[in-house]
């Protein structure tokens, strides 16, 4: 075998006759009988089930509850999978003992059950108002975006305020929990990460909406999520909370140790140099294994799918067909990676992501010379004295990865990465946290950022620029130190955040001695009211 190329598709590696006589009535009688009794096997307990909605990645509890579970004072109810389901956070959080934990936590702890304690049973419905201002000199979600990508970008040091409000919808119907939250936000007109209009004065729209049906074995999901597979730490390598707004169907089918789940989305199409229209899908399929004990591991393919008028084949979406597999048996083409996540709980908790991306075994013809792409993340967290935790990570994401020979086949979203967002840098992160006093979060940050020039959004290089295509940090390197403060507080109905950071840049823009110095920081202030009652 002379290659063994995964990211481009590139692995080179009757009629029955009975003389038995059938009665079609009594036939159709009996297949009636059967689906009525699947029918009813498959009702029965889902009628005294009541669907969990989910608590977004971006609610103000996330930062508190990853300082719980990192201190080791609560279990985590879903590792290496975020959002949390609602019910499952609250059974963690009734777990927590009183005794190990500081008056400040224990009045967040109270908080949230008291926000995610279901009052009625039966068809239920919650309505929550938000409103919101904000003022900071960046616009973008992470500030350490600011002067990364193609093309770069600056976004610190231009003072604003912004406004936001919104309403959230939270039906339940038994099995079925339906969510929605349109939502207006004036940061978004200044965001290059939103893909939206902008020519109004105030941007918006909808960042959560889905329709969940959730059984004892089986959950079927289509809408709007943020999602992240593999440590919560960082963004997971091919699905995290990066895009805004992507819709897709989920499938997860399995109990609380084992579980098969399944992702299907649509990408935004574009066109080709002959003006036809791109189909751009992406499916990502992944085993989940949490046994007794301190273990949990999954095992997880993505595919990108592209191609004029295509649509997506059913091969693709089939859980258990591994889809590098399925392109070179069906003679179609992907853009396939695999990986694994693995965490240990203890004391001191390790937990890591793995990517595959693209490898070249042989190295005999010029397409052979293709630098390999890889992603990882590695990293630990425990308790610290006083109500502290730490965390400590560090990730890399080479020069190739996410890209393919075809260009349409890379698993962006409106331009941003449905995993990571960047290529070609390695990072290193150390966070601690303290919850003080009222519950006010205090969390400060340093973090080293290694940028080469290497972007998922550039063309793919052709194979004559193979020999001088770096697989790690193509070009001149920058260098950004954040030293960073964060801190989080208020009560359920009144939230107060914000951050401040400085960054420390060398070779700035990729410019060999250049070095740039930038105050980034954001402060926000939310008002939430709700109501939840029975549906008539």
């Amino acid at each position: 075998m002379k290659e063994l190329r995964i990211g481009d598709c590139g692995l080179r590696i009757g009629k029955v006759r009975s003389n038995r006589r059938y009665d079609p009535p009594l036939l159709f009688r009996n297949l009636q009988s059967a689906i009525r009794n699947l029918l009813f096997l498959i009702a029965a307990p889902l009628a005294g089930q009541t669907a969990s909605p989910y608590v977004p990645v971006s609610h103000w509890s996330t930062p508190y509850v990853e300082h719980f579970i990192s201190a080791g004072k609560m279990p985590d109810p879903s590792p290496l999978t975020r959002p949390f389901k609602a019910d499952d956070l609250l059974r963690a959080l009734e777990a927590i003992d009183s005794t190990t934990v500081s008056r400040g936590e224990w009045s967040v702890v109270g908080a949230l059950r008291r926000e995610l304690t279901r009052h009625e049973r039966g068809a239920w419905g919650r309505v929550e108002g938000m409103v919101g201002v904000a003022a900071g000199n960046y616009a973008v979600r992470d500030p350490l975006e600011i002067g990364r990508g193609v093309p770069a970008l600056d976004t610190g040091g231009t003072r604003r305020g912004y406004g936001s409000g919104g309403i959230d919808l939270t039906l339940g119907f038994g099995p079925i929990v339906a969510v929605t939250n349109p939502m207006f936000d004036t940061r978004l007109k200044y965001d290059p990460d939103w893909y939206g209009k902008k020519d109004r004065a105030v941007a918006g729209g909808t960042r959560t909406s889905y329709i969940s049906v959730q059984g004892s074995f089986a959950e079927l999901f289509f809408g709007r999520l943020d999602r992240n597979w593999g440590p919560s730490v960082a963004p997971g390598l091919t699905l995290s909370p990066n895009p805004y707004s992507l819709d897709h169907l989920g499938l997860s089918l399995g109990t609380t140790g084992v579980q098969l789940q399944g992702i299907i989305a649509q990408l935004d199409t574009r066109t080709d140099t002959s003006g036809a229209a791109v189909r751009r899908y992406l499916v990502e399929h992944r085993l989940w294994v949490r046994p007794p004990g301190s273990w949990t591991f999954s095992l997880w393919e993505a595919a990108a799918i592209s191609g004029a008028d295509r649509n997506l084949e059913p091969w693709y979406l089939n859980l258990l067909n591994l889809a590098f597999l399925e392109q070179l048996n069906t003679g179609t083409n992907a853009n396939s990676l695999i990986g694994f996540d693995f965490e240990r709980r203890g004391a001191v908790t390790l937990y890591a992501q793995a990517m595959l991306d693209d490898i070249q075994v042989d190295k005999k013809t010029l397409t052979d010379q293709k630098p390999t792409s890889w992603g990882l993340t590695l990293g630990a967290k425990g308790a610290l004295p006083a109500s502290g935790a730490w965390t400590l990570f560090y990730t890399q994401v080479s020069n190739l990865a996410y890209r393919n020979e075809d260009d349409f086949q890379v698993p962006l979203f409106h331009g941003l990465g449905v995993g990571r967002n960047f290529s070609d840098y390695d990072q290193v992160t150390a966070r601690i946290d303290f919850v003080g006093p009222g519950g006010v979060l205090i969390a400060p940050e340093a973090t080293l950022v290694r940028q080469g020039e290497g972007d998922p959004r550039l063309a793919h290089p052709l194979p004559v620029d193979y020999p001088s295509t770096a697989a790690l940090f193509q070009g001149v390197v920058q260098r950004t130190m954040r030293l960073a403060l964060s801190v989080n507080g208020g009560r359920s109905s009144v939230r107060f955040n914000g951050d401040a950071g400085l960054h420390l840049v060398s070779n700035d823009g990729h410019v060999a001695g250049v070095s740039r110095t930038r105050f980034v920081g954001r402060l926000g202030l939310e008002l939430r009211f709700g109501r939840e009652s029975l549906l008539p």
